[in-house]
């Protein structure tokens, strides 16, 4: 796709929508109707830098299904709506996609405050919704299948590892809305149950740019190391500002690097001994990776990074199109009894993921990936096949109730 197209479609979908017949020229001759994926992401925004790959790579994985015949003869359109990092705009583009536009599944959005602005439109609509996003967990819903990590994925690793490496007094430095609370909380939990000391905590709205007062809550705290829970643009600047401040402690992130390649952004040493757990980012080291990476910037090749997100939305497709083509439809109802048999599964970049049938959430390999001075990513550990277990063993149980909830540590689900 060339630069003067790509314009096009990007302009095409900041204006309102873009249906989309992916691989248009090459495609082969389709005689049934299409399948229709809404898309619903930032391509403008405080959220873009993160988010524009997960369009990318729905893309790529449309083409290539297209490409290979589609999805039981029916070839992929994507209907693609830029939601401009804006909440409202998920709200009104989702009524869109599931009134107007009649999508038969969506994949839609990044902040947590966005999926909880259009998942009740969702359950509205009795739409089927695909969350691909590292996100504090805890959605307990028969209309959402959520392919992003999980805190039990990625908090009950990457604390413990932390505190008996460096130190048992923490604090963390988080977005104030419902991923960084939550995401928190489970911090503050593990902290406790490995018998360490939250030395403090801050949350900052989004938007915020300025860090010098809460670098000097730090500083006066003396952790061993901040839990960096920061989203967006603006609270990226947190880095920068530390390492002139010479705060020089380790940071632990779920989120950071992951994510917004703030490695890649900033100047070394600026996030340097960051620690991080991640189901993807572009410089794992298998044959997998390097062949998904390669094939991704062949079709972008301006793509500055391919980070978890996007390969979250990649594998999705693929497994929304296992899913179609063993149920023989495209009826939420009959694809959830194809989850419910628990072997949705695929070889991804990552390594094998497989759907829990409980949670719709998915299993990941998780990397713990160490920023070091400049700024290359080392993996001083890898955990295989992780499972989504909290909200199961917690008591959600899509294939027997469907709450369409969200809960936390401190509210679980109720048991029956």
């Amino acid at each position: 796709m060339t630069g003067k197209t790509m314009r096009g479609l990007r302009a095409a979908a900041l204006t309102g929508t873009l249906l989309l017949s992916v691989a248009q020229g090459f495609t082969p001759a389709f005689a049934a109707d299409p399948i229709k994926l809404g898309v619903l992401e930032d391509q403008s925004g405080d959220f873009a830098a993160a988010t524009i790959g997960k369009v990318h790579a729905i893309q790529l994985a449309a083409e290539e299904i297209n490409k290979a015949g589609g999805i039981d003869g029916r070839p992929l359109e994507l209907v693609i709506y830029d939601t401009q990092s804006d909440n409202t705009r998920y709200q009104e583009f989702m009524r869109r996609v599931l009134q107007r536009d009649k999508v038969d599944a969506v994949f839609a959005g990044f902040s947590s405050a966005s999926r909880e602005a259009y998942r009740p439109i969702v359950n509205q609509f009795d739409g089927f919704a695909f969350y691909n996003n590292q996100y504090e967990g805890g959605v307990c819903d028969a209309n959402m299948v959520v392919t992003g990590a999980v805190p039990e994925q990625q908090f009950s690793t990457l604390i413990p590892w932390m505190m008996e490496k460096y130190g048992k007094k923490v604090y963390t430095l988080a977005a104030d809305y419902n991923f960084g609370q939550i995401s928190a909380e489970w911090v503050r939990n593990i902290v406790k149950e490995h018998g360490g000391e939250m030395v403090g905590e801050d949350f900052i709205p989004l938007g915020v740019s300025q860090f010098s007062q809460n670098i000097q809550n730090i500083q006066k705290a003396k952790p061993d190391f901040v839990v960096t829970l920061l989203v967006g643009t603006a609270q990226a600047s947190y880095y920068e500002q530390a390492a002139a401040a010479s705060v020089n402690l380790p940071m632990a992130s779920s989120v950071n690097v992951g994510q917004g390649y703030e490695h890649k952004r900033f100047k070394p040493p600026s996030l340097k001994d960051m620690y991080v757990t991640t189901n993807y980012i572009e410089e794992v080291d298998t044959p997998e990776s390097k062949a998904f990476v390669a094939k991704f910037k062949a079709k972008f090749p301006n793509e500055p990074y391919v980070n978890q997100e996007a390969e979250n939305s990649y594998l999705a497709v693929y497994l929304y199109k296992q899913m179609v083509e063993r149920a023989k439809s495209t009826k939420r109802e009959d694809i959830r009894k194809v989850i419910a048999q628990g072997d949705v599964c695929m070889d991804a970049p990552e390594g094998k993921v497989c759907i829990d049938p409980k949670s719709q959430h998915m299993s990941h390999t998780i990397y713990l990936a160490k920023v070091e001075a400049d700024h290359s990513i080392t993996f001083p550990k890898v955990w295989a096949d992780i499972k989504p277990y909290w909200l199961g063993e917690a008591g959600c149980d899509l294939t027997k109730s469907d709450p369409s909830a969200q809960y936390t540590p401190s509210n679980p689900p109720p048991k029956p």
